[in-house]
């Protein structure tokens, strides 16, 4: 009998959570938090990886490669100056648009 009762109150709590989650999946959707998204790569990835290209090229600086380094540091500044254009070019677009809209 006790463990009757303790399964019927289980079986409660499931069919409410399962109706509240109809309820909560019944909202519209919400869209992708892209600028969560940007901060959370520069902020946690960037780093990460240019420390590990950091130890590379420390890593062929010490094996005299002195002419590889600053070839890949040279191609690793350039790829850096990219993404900074890109980024600011972002930037400059939404205020154009802002501009021209608003």
């Amino acid at each position: 009998m006790v463990a009757f009762e303790l399964v019927e109150g289980a079986w409660d709590s499931v069919g409410q959570a399962l109706h509240s989650l109809a309820l909560v999946s019944a909202e519209e959707p919400k869209g992708i938090n892209t600028e969560g998204v940007v901060t959370f790569v520069a902020s946690k990835i960037a780093p990460i990886l240019l420390a590990v290209l950091g130890v590379i090229f420390i890593g062929r600086a010490s094996k005299g490669e002195i002419s590889k380094v600053l070839t890949s540091s040279a191609i690793a500044i350039v790829g850096l100056a990219f993404i900074a254009g890109a980024a600011t070019l972002f930037f400059v677009g939404e205020y154009l648009i802002d501009l021209i809209f608003m």
